[in-house]
């Protein structure tokens, strides 16, 4: 596996996030998805990222299970401060007292001394992020974290916090059908020297081709909550995939592995992190990540793929004042 820079730290180019796991996408068969983080582990995959608030800590006590004796060959990721509530209520929480109890809590679900890579998940708008980072380099000193990330941050955010001290990482979602990053935060980040790392680089599976309708997701998907999956707009934006089907026919792979190839062609400082809870999708990944797309075909999906031609937002409204603060 090619390898690829997040700040200083360097890390597979394609690594694995693990939300899905824990049942944000319907039913997951948790031993598969131990064989699964492990199976990519063995494939060089070495990022792997999760977060507190995935099944309210459950994903980072499978991920501990799952990396006994094979910790020190991955880079361990996880966030903090994205609150979800027993209620179902959701909330952040940047303060820096909470800062080192969030991390000692993870650090015990994960079993591990040290997180390489820690994110704020949400910024907090209520906390200065000079306070929250603030209290994140007392976890760098301590050698309780090795890196300091941000998730779906602003760029006046981004520049206060990488002042405060070095940020390794933006975790932001970028895809085909997510390119609002391209305009301000992509480039600041690249002026900072600050990596970026892509989540739901394969639109939460809906660039795989295998979403045909509502139908297709389970009851409990938290996609059906998600506007972009509901009725009408989902059944205008599979009109978006028939130029990824056509590339994909064309190159001789699948629709997802071109969604993947297209990303990781964005840049040496874009690192995607789609998720996968079966062994051959990590299989299917693995080759995507030495697919070279002609510049024909990428000029293709650039220009079918544009925000005007996507219906729905990425989240609920409510969430989505959430994001870019």
């Amino acid at each position: 596996m090619k390898t690829r820079r997040l700040g200083r730290l360097e890390v597979s180019a394609i690594g694995l996030g693990c939300m899905g796991m824990t049942g944000l996408y319907g039913a997951r068969d948790a031993e598969e998805s131990k064989a699964t983080i492990r199976h990519a582990v063995d494939r060089g995959i070495t990022l792997i990222d999760t977060s507190d608030a995935y099944g309210n800590g459950k994903n980072e006590t499978m991920i501990g299970e799952a990396l006994k004796g094979l910790r020190s060959k991955v880079v361990l990721a996880t966030k903090f401060g994205n609150l979800r509530n027993p209620d179902g209520s959701t909330g952040v929480n940047g303060r820096p007292d909470y800062v080192p109890k969030a991390c000692d809590a993870s650090l015990k679900r994960l079993g591990t001394d040290h997180i390489d890579l820690y994110f704020v998940h949400r910024i907090d708008p209520d906390v200065p992020i000079e306070e929250t980072v603030g209290a994140m380099a007392k976890l760098v000193e301590a050698g309780k974290i090795g890196h300091i990330g941000l998730s779906e941050a602003g760029v006046a955010t981004i520049r206060r916090a990488h002042a405060e001290h070095p940020v390794a990482a933006l975790q932001t979602e970028y895809s085909l059908w997510t390119r609002d990053v391209e305009d301000e935060i992509l480039p600041a980040c690249r002026e900072l020297g600050i990596g970026f790392n892509a989540y739901a680089p394969l639109g939460r599976g809906f660039l795989t081709g295998r979403i045909d309708g509502p139908g297709s997701l389970e009851e409990n998907d938290r996609r059906r909550d998600m506007p972009r999956f509901q009725d009408e707009n989902l059944e205008q934006n599979l009109d978006l995939l028939k130029t990824l089907e056509a590339v994909a026919e064309e190159t001789g792979h699948t629709p997802a592995q071109v969604a993947l190839a297209w990303t990781l062609a964005m840049g040496e400082d874009i690192v995607p992190i789609p998720g996968a809870s079966r062994r051959k999708w990590i299989d299917a990944n693995v080759e995507a990540a030495e697919i070279a797309l002609p510049a024909a075909a990428l000029a293709r999906l650039d220009g079918d793929f544009v925000a005007a031609r996507v219906h729905g937002t990425r989240y609920p409204g409510g969430q989505m004042k959430r994001l870019g603060i």
